[in-house]
């Protein structure tokens, strides 16, 4: 009976480990063909079938990208912005999510839950009105006007707040005791506990402002002022689309987000299981 259940466990364990292999080569083939076709010459990328091996490797759209475009200029425009949206949302959302779940006043019950209905609200429905409003600030083309209307994250208050609802009350009851003020209590005894989430949802926040596309492809108009998602797609001439050219230059914008996963994925993991956790 028991070899039985054994022989089926194994069975099964083999038939799930088999289609998740499967899954895993559909899904990363197309970064790999990406990446091998990013080294070819562009008549063997446009050839009607596909080659998993360049013919004659080359590196002549890299070094088009890093030399005739303006891709220096893009990338310290993803990172100044990128760090901005990361440091203001999670300094922000702390605060929020600390006021929240341990300060009692008037109207928190209402906006804890306009918190959560914002989940509700599609972020392109705002883009209109954003636009307008960075527009009349003068903000358009500006690091700014890329950063303040993506510093709206609801799910990082969430977090925050779970994570200071669950802290004992006798932590907070003592640092009161010792006459402390709120900002000190949330900076002496509630962030030090806290690192592990904080670390974990600046580096998701990173990411995510890092492969932002439609906010900034509209809030920016001056080539010398795109991020790395929109630059690469004006890496093109008067003679069309190099989609060699193209790809080369996907992947050097790729390249600063997947080493980040590869140095921090514990982290990155325990944020989107933390995220995956609230949406669920």
């Amino acid at each position: 009976m028991n070899l039985a259940r054994t022989r089926r466990v194994n069975i099964a364990g083999a038939i799930i480990t088999v289609i998740t292999v499967i899954a895993a080569i559909i899904w990363a083939f197309p970064i790999y063909w990406g990446i091998v076709s990013s080294f070819k010459l562009e008549d063997e990328v446009v050839r009607p079938y596909i080659e998993l091996w360049p013919e004659h490797p080359t590196l002549r759209h890299y070094w088009f990208a890093l030399t005739q475009t303006q891709i220096g200029s893009w990338y310290v425009n993803s990172v100044a912005t990128a760090l901005g949206v990361t440091v203001l949302t999670v300094s922000t959302s702390l605060l929020v999510g600390y006021a929240i779940s341990q300060l009692r006043f008037p109207g928190r019950r209402v906006l804890w839950w306009l918190i959560l209905a914002s989940f509700m609200v599609p972020t392109q429905v705002l883009i209109i009105n954003h636009f307008v409003l960075i527009a009349n600030m003068g903000l358009l083309n500006t690091w700014a006007g890329i950063i303040l209307p993506q510093l709206i994250h609801p799910v990082v208050i969430i977090v925050y707040k779970q994570f200071f609802d669950q802290v004992p009350k006798e932590f907070r009851e003592a640092a009161v005791m010792d006459n402390a003020s709120e900002l000190r209590i949330l900076s002496k005894v509630y962030i030090p506990m806290n690192w592990g989430v904080t670390t974990a949802l600046s580096i998701v926040t990173f990411i995510w402002a890092w492969n932002a596309f439609l906010w900034p492809f509209l809030a920016v108009t001056r080539t010398e002022m795109m991020t790395i998602t929109v630059g690469i797609t004006q890496v093109s001439d008067a003679f069309g689309v190099y989609y060699a050219r193209q790809l080369a230059s996907a992947v050097l914008a790729g390249f600063p987000v997947a080493l980040a996963y590869l140095l921090f994925q514990r982290r990155v993991t325990q944020a989107i299981t933390l995220s995956a956790g609230i949406k669920g």
